[in-house]
Parts: C-alpha cells; structure tokens; sequence
C-alpha cells in the first residue's frame, strides 16, 4: 500500500454518504461529520467480497476469531490482558456512551462529562434522564486536558460517572500516563465509574507518543471503566456498524447488557467480517494512512496559521481540526464558512461556538481547495 492511494479522488455523490449528501445540490466541500474519503483497506474489501460471494446474511453470532483478534490485539499494542467475558459487542460507539449512562447510576443521578467534547458526551445523558455537568477542559502548551482540580470540585453526592475521551475529539490530545494515572486516582478516590471512549486510538499522528488504555493502569481502576472501541474510524467502515466495550467489572457489565435488551441490536455480520478483515490484515495500510495523514495535519497547521484571524494548535491524533475562528469575529462562523465553500462541524455543537472543527481524512487537493476558500473568504471580511 502507498501513500498515493489516498490521493484518489473517489465520488461519494449520490452514494446516499451522510457527510456528502448534507451539500449535495451545491459545490461545498463537506469536511464535517468523521469518516474519511479514502477507500477501505484492500483486505478488508476482499473479505466482504468473499462474504457477499457466499450469499446468505442470517442472523450471527460474534465470530470466535473476532474476540481472540482484539484479545491479541490489546495485548500486542498496549501490554493490556482482557478476557473475551470482557468484551460487550456493539453496533456503534455512541449507542455505548447512551447505554454506560443507563447503566450507571439512576434516574436523576449526574453524569460529568468534559468540554469542549464530542456531541453525543453532552446529549446521552439527557436522553438518559441523567443529570448532565460539563468539565472545563484546560489548554496547557497546546494540548487540551480535564482541568481535574475542576472536575473535584463539581463532583456532588449525585455524581456516578465520568464520560472521557482519549484521544481526545476535538481537541486531539493523546493523555500521557501520569496524566491517566491523576484522572484514575481522582475516580477511584471518589467512587466513580468512567466510561472512556478510546475511538481515535490507532490513529495517533505524533512520533514517539503511545496510546494507553486507561483500564490498562491497574486493577483498580479497571473495576471502574467502560472502555469504548471500534475499527470504524481506523479503517473507516463507520457504515458497517461495528464497536465493543469492555468492561472488566461482572455487575456494570451485566447491569449494560440488561439496559440494553431488546433495544440494541446485534452487529451485522458485514460488520464483523470488515472488523476481522480489519484486524488481521490492515495495519499495513493503517500505516500508509498515518503517513498520508501526517502531511495534511502539517500542511494545514501551517496554512491555517497563516490566515489573520484563524489560529490551530498541534494535533497529536485523529484527522480533525480544532480550528480558533474567535479572531475573526464572525456572528455565524459555519453560515460564512458554507458559503465560502467549506463545510464544517460548529464549534458551538462541542460546547465551544469560538471554534470549528475541520475533517481532514481527505485527499490533499480537496484540503488545498478547502484551505484556499477559506482564506480568500477571510482576506475579503477582514478588515485590511
């Protein structure tokens, strides 16, 4: 695989994408919702083409070979031994984060979660009938962190569980262990659970910096945690609908396994066959991808920065900008930006309306239009 690959222009139109389908009838460059626009890993076509060839598509059971793939996985990738009793298969990642608020705590308890923050942090408590606290989150040398004497100090008697997210979206931060360790110690010390969302995991962007699953600290604070995974956005097959938690402690997972009953379905078994495919072969391609990725991270950091008004700080992971659009003083930020040409995610549905977050899982020459639209747009409000 190389890094060409992903220069392909592939046409998503009239494809019913949600990401393209939103500007369908205009010429905006859809650069919002997270899926990329490169083609799935060749094995992983190859094993639904193999699937499909088959052509019978009842009711399945998790393949055996799927757990003993994310068991090795894990191990391989961060030293961290699960067992498959562990693992809780999912058709998406954020139906997790609805079924962790109803499956800790009762009706009315709160649920902490940080901010600036991926939507679905903010909205699965209310539809869980939970009280919602949003976390400040704090820019320190340009990374976004939990503000953790904050977060002790709106911890109440009410408070149950902690939504996090690491790497963190929007923001791109990858926690280092000492900064885990804090958050762990703070959650054990008041007798929480956390669910974090480790989605963006395989795709971290820096050198030299790891991934490290916070229940892989101890024990202890695996007793605590849901953790949230899933090959979507490595390998973007978000559309085949495969995600797992796992979750160590046998009460909260038979408490998430009850709430769960006859609402969530079961993954598909094209999505189990891409997540094998995924797994066993793709890390090849992953790599290719990261390389890829890395150029348009370090393109746009420097064109953006570029532009008067606009500021980004470094992504240490996952294919989204966090872009300060605070400078340019705009009343609808995402209304100008659409109409220059570019569409992307407001910053004000994260918690933050100072920002906006770019989708840069791209071909390079759809990030320079993008990049160029938005700067002749700019040059034009701006005040000389």
């Amino acid at each position: 695989m190389t890094e060409k690959e992903f220069d392909r222009l592939i046409d998503r139109r009239n494809t019913a994408s949600e990401k393209w389908e939103r500007y369908k009838d205009s010429e905006v460059l859809p650069m919002w919702v997270a899926d990329t626009d490169f083609m799935a890993p060749p094995a992983v076509l190859e094993a639904l083409h193999k699937r499909i060839d088959h052509g019978i598509f009842g009711y399945t059971n998790t393949p055996q070979e799927l757990n003993e793939l994310v068991i090795s996985r894990m191990q391989s990738m961060y030293d961290w031994q699960i067992k498959a009793d562990s693992l809780v298969w999912l058709p998406s990642l954020v139906c997790g984060l609805h079924l962790a608020c109803r499956a800790v705590g009762d009706t009315g308890t709160a649920v902490l979660t940080p901010a600036p923050i991926y939507p679905p942090f903010m909205s699965s408590p209310r539809l869980s009938q939970r009280e919602l606290i949003t976390v400040p989150m704090k820019l320190e040398q340009q990374r976004y962190t939990i503000d953790l004497e904050a977060l002790e100090e709106l911890i109440t008697p009410s408070s149950k569980l902690l939504l996090f997210c690491n790497p963190h979206n929007p923001g791109g931060t990858v926690y280092r262990r000492e900064e885990l360790q804090a958050l762990a110690d703070l959650i054990i010390r008041h007798d929480l659970i956390i669910c974090s969302d480790e989605v963006h995991c395989e795709l971290l962007l820096e050198p030299g910096i790891q991934h490290i699953p916070l229940a892989s600290l101890s024990d202890e604070i695996a007793q605590r945690t849901i953790t949230l995974m899933a090959p979507s956005k490595t390998f973007n097959i978000a559309g085949l609908g495969c995600a797992y938690a796992v979750i160590d402690n046998p009460d909260i997972r038979q408490r998430f396994q009850q709430v769960r009953k006859g609402i969530v379905p079961d993954v598909n078994l094209l999505g189990y066959t891409a997540a094998i495919a995924a797994f066993r072969d793709g890390d090849e391609w992953n790599r290719a991808q990261l390389n890829y990725l890395r150029g348009n991270r370090d393109y746009l950091v420097n064109e953006i920065n570029a532009i008067p008004g606009l500021s980004l700080n470094p992504i240490e992971a996952t294919y989204l900008a966090w872009i300060d659009v605070s400078a340019t003083k705009l009343e609808n930020p995402q209304h100008f930006f659409e109409q220059a040409g570019v569409g992307m995610s407001p910053g004000r549905d994260f918690g933050d309306p100072r920002f906006m977050r770019l989708n840069f899982g791209c071909p390079r020459r759809i990030l320079e239009q993008a990049v160029e639209r938005i700067r002749r747009s700019l040059l034009n409000h701006l005040p000389v």
